[in-house]
């Protein structure tokens, strides 16, 4: 069973664009296998994994491998550009695998907009008909402690 991560990034010098921040971004080091996370996809250039505080069962975070702050950062149009790939094989996923009736695709700019993690990050959030509004970030407890047997759903072998 992996520990959880996803504490807040420190705030301090920005990493220079495209190199690993590992000692100081918690999805860097998640990216290079330094820290774990329960992964459901992965390619060269990104990587996604079930969020430790979700909002629906199946939340699911997609982050380029490089780290680029935000959108508004130098480098972010190729990072976005590079993760679509990812995007797309993690929503085909989730929609088949849960089965979701739809994804929410959610994205947040500095801490103003609610980004806690200074690197770039997609959100992606299974839902399903007549579930609640998304009008918060609030966390689903319920969904945040079956990530394990998820985890498993997602990632096992279709017969």
């Amino acid at each position: 069973m992996p520990t959880p991560v996803g504490q807040p990034t420190p705030v301090g010098q920005p990493t220079p664009v495209g190199q690993p921040a590992d000692d100081v971004c918690t999805f860097c080091a998640i990216a290079t296998g330094r820290l774990p996370a329960r992964v459901v996809y992965e390619d060269d250039s990104a990587i996604a994994f079930l969020d430790i505080r979700p909002l629906r069962r199946g939340h699911t975070l997609v982050v380029p491998r490089v780290h680029v702050v935000d959108l508004a950062a130098e480098g972010a149009g190729e990072a976005v550009a590079a993760v679509g790939p990812a995007l797309q094989r993690t929503t085909r996923l989730l929609l088949e695998r849960l089965p979701a009736d739809g994804v929410s695709l959610l994205q947040a700019n500095r801490a103003a907009a609610g980004q806690e993690v200074f690197h770039l990050h997609f959100h992606l959030v299974p839902r399903w008909t007549g579930d609640r509004r998304l009008n918060d970030w609030t966390s689903d407890t319920e969904a945040g402690g079956a990530l394990d047997d998820l985890h498993d759903q997602l990632t096992e072998p279709r017969v």
